[in-house]
């Protein structure tokens, strides 16, 4: 397969295994490099990634 045709397919890898990252960032997540260095450290575990995910859809709590 030459590269520019795997360029697509490696670019929408990364984009789905950074999702939660991404999320988070868009969310301003208070918590967004703890869940950056969660999703780039354990994201290749279903387990590490899904956990990322959920921490970067959780509410933000606002202080009162």
């Amino acid at each position: 397969m030459p590269l520019y045709e795997a360029l697509p397919i490696l670019g929408a890898f990364c984009a789905v295994y950074l999702l939660p990252s991404i999320i988070a960032a868009f969310r301003r997540q208070h918590n967004t490099a703890a869940i950056l260095a969660l999703n780039v450290l354990l994201g290749w575990t279903v387990l590490g990634w899904v956990v990322s995910l959920v921490w970067a859809v959780t509410a933000i709590k606002k202080p009162n």
